[in-house]
Parts: structure tokens; sequence; C-alpha cells
């Protein structure tokens, strides 16, 4: 851990910033968040740059909300949400900036339960009718992820086509992006995927891709 000017550790390596985002993760299910980084000296401490320990590449859905459940504050978490959290040239960019500009030791990819773009994307599998307008795009991207996890069952649920679908996507960063398969492979910096359960809280490693083991 290194200090920053107002005195708030902060986690420098990839295995740091795993126990740091699971113990945050902890403390809001057991409903003990104790709501860091927050106050006024946090807030003037950042106005002259930003040093995020994770990057959070997780799906826009409201219930997913990743600074609360992750017990995080102002300057902690760069990131980055998409429907579904599926990659598209714009979020891959603001991926590898994390990794290019701000030195972010761990990648979150963060699905959940119930997530309505993978159960749209089920849908659509099992009737083949795809949705109006551009949610076309995002049901195409998740296609994949969904027939990858009914050949493994043909009654995959909804919850495992959604786990299935966040390891899918932490291999597609690392195929997909040079920036970040080179941090990996340099252990500068790891990539996990998680599943989020809506009725506990709790987030669920279902991969991981370099050292996150202190």
């Amino acid at each position: 851990m290194t200090e920053e000017a107002n005195g708030i550790a902060h986690p420098g390596t990839p295995a740091q910033a795993w126990a740091t985002l699971m113990k945050g993760n902890m403390r809001f299910v057991e409903s003990i968040a104790s709501h860091p980084n927050q106050d006024a000296a946090r807030r003037a401490s950042l106005t002259d740059g930003q040093h995020p320990f994770v990057t959070i590449f997780g799906c826009s859905d409201s219930r997913l909300a990743a600074e609360i459940i992750f017990d995080m504050g102002l300057g902690d978490a760069f990131v980055v949400r998409t429907a579904g959290h599926v990659i598209d040239n714009t979020a891959l960019g603001s991926i590898e900036f994390g990794e290019e500009y701000l030195d972010v030791p761990l990648i979150v990819v963060l699905g959940h339960d119930s997530c309505g773009a993978v159960t749209a994307t089920k849908g659509s599998v099992e009737t083949g009718s795809m949705p109006a307008g551009h949610v076309r795009g995002i049901v195409e991207l998740i296609t994949p992820s969904v027939l990858a996890s009914l050949r493994a069952n043909s009654a995959s649920t909804v919850n495992s086509m959604v786990a299935e679908h966040v390891k899918q996507t932490a291999v597609r960063l690392l195929e997909e992006s040079p920036i970040v398969a080179a941090a990996v492979a340099s252990g500068k910096t790891a990539v996990v995927g998680l599943t989020y359960h809506l009725n506990d809280g709790r987030a669920e490693l279902v991969h991981s891709s370099g050292p996150i083991s202190i």
C-alpha cells in the first residue's frame, strides 16, 4: 500500500486492490459499510488528479452501483458501464484509458443475477425474434455467451448464462486489448470476473487472470 497526500491508504498491486475490494463488499453484505473517502477533505484532494485502484466494467443496471456494493468513495473506482457489460470500442477504450493513464492495478468485469440484457438474449435465442433498434446490437453481442451456456447445460438458467457471459467478457478483454493483455502478462494488472447476487449483496468470483493472491 502507498499513502496519498490525504493519508488514505491506496492499493498499489493487483493483490492489494483485490483484497481491498472484497473487504468493502463484505462490509456492505454485513451492513457495516464505512462509506470511506466521501468527505470534504477527500473531495479537495482529488481536484488535481485521480488515482483509482480498480476499473469496474459493469452492467448499467440500476441495482449495480459499484461504489455502494464495494463500499468505496470518491476517486476509488474508474467505472465503465454498458447494458449487459457488452464490449464495444468506446468501452474498450475507456478500460484501456484506466491502464495507460491511471495505472489501475485491477480490472473487474461485473455481472449480476437476473440481468435484463441476458434475459432478453435468452428469449431471442429461444424464439428467433430479435429486439428492435440498437438493443439488437446488445443481444447480438451477448448471444455467444448464452449459446455457450446452453451447450454446457441445455437447461441453463439466466444466472448461469450471466456467469458464462462474465467469463467470456473477461477473456475477450485480454484477446481484444493488447494493452490489457500486456499489463496482465507483466503482473502489473489482474482481470477478474464477478457476479453480484441481488438477494444478499455478495460479489462472487467466477474468473481471474493475473496475480490476485497475497
